[in-house]
């Protein structure tokens, strides 16, 4: 397959004081790749809700709508479609996709963390309305119909750039030195909300609560940062994880000493499962796509070979189940499902793989908790990164006694606040019995 690589704006340094025609080469190259954009003065073709992706069309719905109304999050969309209307050429675009991504995690960061204005009634740690302002933000871009060519590839760059920005993804910053332990976490979208569009990640809110503080621990204080990814299949197998975290992973100054990726698991519990799988189970996404595969490796990124079916935390998993962390029990899921070599047949294993054999679930199941996982893991044994690193599972968080209805049922209550806090808070206490077993430099 031919991949060609898009022209970037510094390319086009050479070009001082350009005429008209020049400047409409800038335009043309800056904005599409190759000499695909449309001719200039060809009228733009309408929006339509067709060109939306089902997580934007959610967006109409009544329960976004109050989440980012009471949360002061109201006007981030409409913001930045306002911007956009006043862009002039791609660069600029650009740059505003860029900082208004940036932008709004930070605000969402701050709003976690007690900083800045108050923004609405709800409780500051609440995950959704950076989910549903970043939709905001990427229906923009779709509906959106400049004064100057702009390809579908470059609008999807435009996305991608907000994507990242708003997830925290190209914001994150380790300390250098020897005086600090470095920890990354990831946390998740909110998901499975066409059966209840109400649904909140507490992976998602801690990584708000946690993004940039530090963490005092018996071996000493600890920088944490933190990154969300969506729920969607096509990212993963594109490698937005790995893209991530590959930065981190690598040797220098301000490579990680820990790191855990978490997500929301089984009702009144966390687990720290032991093994991951190579296999995608087919669950819908927040796109409403399946897939039922071998986990797909990206090309062009570090990894091992042949591909392992399984791998192995290494996440001091006694120390953290020893440990009083919090109000939910912790435990070591040594589970997994496999076919064993030479058969053909599921069998669930409770005490971890067999040799030989092919991954049907991993520990944390088969959807993209476990998958995150696995690709995470298997980066780190692709760059002989030796660390502490796996995948943590939360409780689930549930709504109130008398509030399940989501057709009656309000955005938020008490008890779905103190879950949340108390899910939040325990994950910190993780982390500390994690980077305490390190020991001090």
């Amino acid at each position: 397959m031919v991949s060609f690589r898009l022209m970037r704006l510094s390319d086009l340094s050479w070009i001082s004081r350009p005429t008209r025609l020049g400047a409409l080469a800038a335009t043309l190259l800056a904005c599409a790749p190759l000499a695909l954009a449309a001719p200039a003065g060809a009228a733009p073709a309408p929006a339509t809700v067709a060109s939306l992706t089902v997580e934007e069309q959610r967006l109409t719905g009544a329960v976004p709508q109050e989440i980012l109304r009471r949360a002061g999050f109201d006007d981030v969309a409409p913001g930045f479609a306002r911007a956009l209307a006043g862009a002039r050429d791609c660069a600029q675009a650009e740059r505003l996709a860029v900082d208004s991504g940036r932008r709004l995690w930070r605000q969402a960061v701050d709003r976690a963390q007690g900083r800045g204005p108050a923004g609405g009634d709800l409780s500051p740690d609440d995950d959704r309305p950076l989910y549903w302002a970043r939709l905001g933000m990427t229906r923009a871009l779709r509906e959106w119909r400049p004064a100057f060519p702009l390809s579908e590839r470059r609008r999807a760059e435009l996305v991608a750039a907000v994507e990242r920005g708003s997830r925290g993804q190209d914001s994150v910053n380790l300390p250098a030195g020897d005086g600090v332990r470095r920890v990354l976490i990831t946390g998740f979208d909110p998901f499975q909300l066409d059966s209840d569009a109400r649904r909140s990640n507490p992976s998602g809110a801690a990584a708000l609560a946690l993004d940039g503080t530090t963490i005092d621990t018996p071996a000493g204080p600890a920088r944490v940062e933190a990154v969300v990814f969506p729920v969607r299949w096509a990212d993963f197998a594109d490698g937005t994880v790995e893209r991530a975290l590959l930065p981190h992973f690598r040797p220098g100054p301000r490579k990680v000493d820990l790191f855990t990726t978490i997500s929301q698991g089984r009702p009144g519990r966390f687990d720290l499962e032991r093994t991951n799988g190579a296999w995608r189970g087919g669950y819908p996404d927040n796109v409403n796509v399946s897939r039922t595969e071998t986990v797909p490796v990206p090309r062009g990124l570090p990894t091992v070979t042949p591909q392992p079916q399984w791998t192995t935390t290494t996440l001091p998993y006694a120390a953290i189940t020893a440990a009083t962390t919090g109000p939910y029990p912790v435990h070591d899921n040594t589970s997994v499902t496999e076919i064993p070599a030479g058969g053909t047949e599921e069998v669930h294993r409770p005490d971890g793989p067999t040799p030989g054999s092919t991954a049907r679930a991993g520990g944390g199941g088969d959807y993209l908790s476990n998958e995150i996982a696995y690709r995470a893991t298997l980066l780190r044994d692709a760059v002989r990164l030796r660390v502490p690193g796996g995948h943590l599972h939360t409780p689930v968080l549930s709504f109130g006694q008398g509030n399940g209805d989501p057709s009656t049922g309000q955005v938020t209550d008490p008890e779905f606040v103190r879950n949340r806090q108390a899910i939040t808070g325990q994950i910190r206490s993780v982390l500390t019995v994690s980077v305490g077993t390190l020991g001090r430099r």
